[in-house]
C-alpha cells in the first residue's frame, strides 16, 4: 500500500481554496511513493463552507473523476497534517487506495447491509452522524453491531451552521439516493471496511480524574442519587473538597468538574494493550466523559448528560492540558511502536529516525494515511497554541498523511465520547 495523497487549504472563496487542494493532490498522485489509483475520497470542510457542500462535491468530483467515492462532513475545525484550521473556510482532502470490495460507502438512503446479508462484510466503519439525529447513540451502537468488530469510529458533525455530510458513490453502492447528490442532513453516513482494509485505532482522554471511582448504587432517570450506599451530592463535595456553606467557591469548582462513567466489564477489544488499573492520572478509553449538569439538594443526587445504571462507575474529573497531550502521545507511540519491525534496513531506519526537517512521509512507517477526529473543545486553543494539538501528533507519529475534524462528540467502539481524540491509521504491510 503505498501513501495517500491529501491536500488542505483555506480561502474565503471556496473555489480557491478547492484549487489549492488539487494542486497538492496532483503534485503528491506524481510522485514515485504515492498511490497512482485512489478510488475514495475523504472530504472535511469547515462550516463556513457549509453553504456551498454541494458545489464543493460537485467540482472536486468533476476535476478528479477516477475517485469514484466520497465520503466526509462538516466541523467547526478541521485538521490536516501538522495542522488546524479553526474559525475560518478550509477544506481538506485525503485520496485512499483500497480494493473496492474491501470497502463500501453507506448513508440514511443507503445504510450498511446486515452481516448477515452477505452481501459485503464489514469488519469496521468510519461513521459521520448529525446530533440532532433522534437516539444517535442507540444508531451508533446499532453500527456497531453490523460489523464483525464491533468497532466504527468517527464522529458527530459540528456547525453553527447547516450540518452536513458528503455520501456519494460512482459504482453503484449508495442506491437510491436519487437527486440528493451525495450531499445529506441528519442521520448517519460514512465507510465500511473489509478486513482487508488494514486499520488500527487508539483513543485519547482529555480529562484527569480528580477522585477515585465510585459505584452508583442508586439513580433515577439522569440523577444520580447514591455513590457507595451514600447520598451522591455529599460524595462529590467530599471528592472536590468544597461545601454548600461556601457557595461562591463551591459553584465555581462544580462548574469546572465532568464526570467519567464506565462499566466494570467494559474493557476494549480493540486490540491495544491495556493495563489491569487506571494509569496514573489517565483515564482509559472504557471511560466516557459526561457534563455535571446540575445539583439536586432535595435527594442529594446530582445530575449528568447520561442516563446511566446501578453498578456502572462514576469518577469526578477536570480537562487537564498535561494529562491530555500525555495520553496523546502515548497512542500515538503504541501506534509506531506495533508498526515499527524487528529487524529493519538501513533506510528503512533511517526514515523511522528522522529529525523534523526530514521526516516527510514515508512507506517506511507502513502508515499509508491516518483520520484523526478530535472534540471541538480540544484543539490547539486547549493544548496552549494554535495548531498544538496536530503538531503534537506529527512529532509522536512521524508525518504522515492526515485528515479529519473537530466533532461535536467523537465516536469509537461502539460509544459516544466527549473531550476525546480519535486517532486511526491505514496500516500497510511490513
Amino acid at each position: 500500500m503505498k501513501l495517500f495523497p491529501y491536500g488542505h487549504a483555506t480561502h474565503p472563496q471556496w473555489q480557491m481554496a478547492a484549487g489549492l487542494v488539487l494542486a497538492q493532490l496532483r503534485a503528491y498522485l506524481a510522485l514515485p511513493g504515492y498511490a497512482k489509483s485512489p478510488t475514495l475520497a475523504l472530504l472535511y470542510i469547515t462550516d463556513h463552507y457549509a453553504p456551498h457542500a454541494q458545489d464543493i462535491l460537485d467540482h472536486l468530483s468533476a476535476e478528479l473523476p477516477d475517485v469514484t467515492d466520497w465520503s466526509g462532513t462538516v466541523g467547526v475545525g478541521i485538521a490536516s497534517n501538522n495542522v488546524e484550521y479553526f474559525d475560518e473556510p478550509a477544506l481538506t482532502v485525503m485520496l485512499c487506495e483500497l480494493p473496492h470490495n474491501q470497502y463500501r460507502v453507506f448513508s440514511g438512503v443507503s445504510p450498511l447491509p446486515p452481516a448477515s446479508s452477505g452481501r459485503f462484510k464489514a469488519h469496521t466503519a468510519l461513521v459521520h452522524a448529525d446530533a440532532a439525529t433522534p437516539d444517535v447513540a442507540e444508531l451508533i451502537a446499532e453500527m456497531a453491531e453490523r460489523t464483525d468488530s464491533g468497532y466504527v469510529f468517527g464522529g458527530l458533525a459540528s456547525s453553527r451552521s447547516s450540518t452536513v455530510q458528503f455520501a456519494l458513490s460512482g459504482h453503484g453502492n449508495v442506491k437510491g439516493q436519487g437527486a440528493a447528490g451525495g450531499v445529506f442532513s441528519g442521520g448517519l453516513s460514512g465507510v465500511a471496511f473489509g478486513r482487508g482494509a488494514a486499520l488500527m485505532s487508539r483513543i485519547t482522554q482529555g480529562c484527569r480524574p480528580v477522585s477515585a471511582d465510585h459505584e452508583i448504587t442508586a439513580c433515577e432517570s439522569n440523577v444520580v442519587t447514591e455513590l457507595d450506599g451514600k447520598p451522591a451530592l455529599d460524595v462529590m463535595l467530599a471528592d472536590l473538597a468544597v461545601s454548600l456553606d461556601e457557595p461562591r467557591e463551591a459553584l465555581a469548582k462544580v462548574r469546572t468538574t465532568l464526570v467519567g462513567l464506565s462499566r466494570p466489564a467494559d474493557i476494549p477489544d480493540d486490540g491495544a494493550p491495556h493495563a489491569a488499573g487506571r494509569r496514573a492520572g489517565q483515564f482509559g478509553a472504557e471511560v466516557r466523559v459526561r457534563h455535571l449538569i446540575g445539583l439536586d439538594p432535595a435527594r442529594r443526587g446530582i445530575a449528568i448528560a447520561e442516563v446511566p445504571a446501578v453498578g456502572m462507575k462514576l469518577a469526578f474529573c477536570e480537562r487537564n492540558m498535561e494529562a491530555a497531550r500525555a495520553d496523546l502521545i502515548r497512542v500515538c507511540a503504541e501506534i509506531r511502536e506495533e508498526l515499527e519491525p524487528e529487524e529493519v534496513t538501513l533506510e528503512v531506519a533511517s526514515a523511522l529516525s528522522a529529525s523534523d526537517a526530514e521526516s516527510a512521509p514515508h512507506a517506511a512507517r507502513r502508515i499509508a494515511g491516518a483520520i484523526y477526529v478530535s472534540c471541538s473543545g480540544r484543539g490547539g486553543p486547549h493544548f496552549g497554541a494554535p495548531s498544538a494539538e496536530m503538531q503534537i501528533v506529527r512529532r509522536a507519529l512521524g508525518d504522515v498523511p492526515l485528515v479529519g475534524f473537530f466533532a461535536g462528540g467523537e465516536i469509537a467502539r461502539h460509544h459516544l465520547y466527549g473531550y476525546t481524540g480519535v486517532l486511526t491509521v491505514f496500516t500497510a504491510p511490513a
